[in-house]
């Protein structure tokens, strides 16, 4: 292991461990503060989640969801943007994979129809992505306003169209989709019945593969690191900044839709209004936590997940609510833990180097 690898991944690993290390001491007196034991919480929440197969689907299920988006926010700030559109885009894609489940004829083969309905979802968050990216371009609006605004205007949009004209009746979701279901993974692994994972999850999996492919092993992913590390001379060197920014806005977005597919076409087969469930908000979250590294990604989606699939099985001692907190704290300590983390390793390299 070479010294410049080491140091990578010391700043890499150590400012998320002391997050977690101080998450973990809010949360220690936070339950004490409710009169309960926190080994005793602690010990609940990890089985009930990890500790049992019905658990560890539901993890897989709703991390699923997080590494999309958590992707989606992390490619975005690689690039020096901040993409707070991941549940716009979400949502976007998720309707439109349903639209398209629903178009397609029972008959069409899956191997066909899944394919087909993911690119739905892939165009539906792209689009809505690649707005913000081409008012930034054009005319040097800011993506954080624009992908803010453009949250409430997708949403109420997409809340329109489905209460005015395609739900069913007494509901705000739409017929069930005849064609693109993606199989559960009890079909495979009958330990899982009952929980909603799905092999979204391998689509999410092969999604981060291909993120970090993109990023570390090709000329567009290099730009991209460029640009967002220092835009002017990325310019200076021959690469054109505006282009990269709405490629990566657009790419964000593409990311964020097919997070759709893991509830419309894995889980309910159908679009309902309010899906999203501020997973898109959360990937901002999972990003961070992750420093934006696809393998980080994924390891924060499945943390986070837990947190949330955990708040359920120790609501009976503390408040659901207390999960919430802690993943609060846990964004808190990251931003704060970054750069004073980086700040001591490099006092401590100093006498070395010297």
């Amino acid at each position: 292991m070479t010294s410049r690898f080491r140091e990578q991944l010391e700043e890499a690993l150590y400012p998320p461990l002391v997050a977690l290390l101080v998450a973990l001491i809010c949360g220690d007196l936070l339950i004490m503060s409710y009169g309960q034991s926190p080994a005793t919480v602690y010990r609940l929440l990890l089985e009930g989640t990890w500790g049992n197969a019905y658990g560890l689907g539901q993890v897989l299920y709703k991390a699923t969801t997080l590494i999309f988006t958590g992707l989606a926010v992390s490619i975005g700030i690689r690039a020096g943007l901040f993409n707070v559109g991941a549940e716009s885009q979400l949502a976007a894609g998720a309707f439109l994979a349903a639209m398209m489940g629903l178009v397609l004829s029972p008959a069409i083969p899956w191997i066909v129809a899944i394919p087909l309905c993911m690119f739905a979802a892939a165009v539906g968050g792209g689009i809505v992505g690649a707005v913000p990216g081409f008012l930034k371009v054009r005319f040097g609006a800011h993506e954080v306003i624009v992908t803010i605004m453009l949250n409430f205007i997708v949403l109420a949009l997409l809340n329109w169209i489905i209460a005015n004209h395609l739900h069913v009746p007494e509901t705000l979701h739409t017929p069930a989709i005849e064609a693109g279901s993606i199989s559960r993974l009890d079909s495979f692994i009958p330990a899982f019945h009952g929980s909603a994972a799905n092999l979204s999850i391998v689509v999410a999996l092969i999604a981060a593969a291909g993120v970090w492919y993109f990023l570390f092993r090709s000329r567009g992913g290099f730009e991209l690191r460029a640009v967002g590390l220092q835009p002017d001379a990325a310019e200076y060197g021959g690469v054109n900044v505006g282009r990269t920014w709405f490629r990566t806005l657009a790419l964000s977005g593409v990311l964020a839709g097919l997070g759709g597919i893991n509830y419309v076409l894995g889980y309910k087969h159908y679009y309902e209004d309010g899906l999203a469930g501020g997973a898109g908000f959360l990937g901002i979250a999972v990003a961070l936590v992750g420093r934006n590294h696809p393998l980080g990604v994924v390891l924060a989606a499945l943390f986070f997940a837990t947190l949330s699939q955990g708040g359920l099985a120790i609501h009976a001692f503390v408040p659901k609510q207390m999960v919430e907190v802690l993943q609060g704290v846990v964004i808190l300590a990251v931003a704060m833990s970054v750069p004073e983390v980086r700040r001591v390793l490099r006092l401590t390299r100093k006498p070395a180097a010297a």
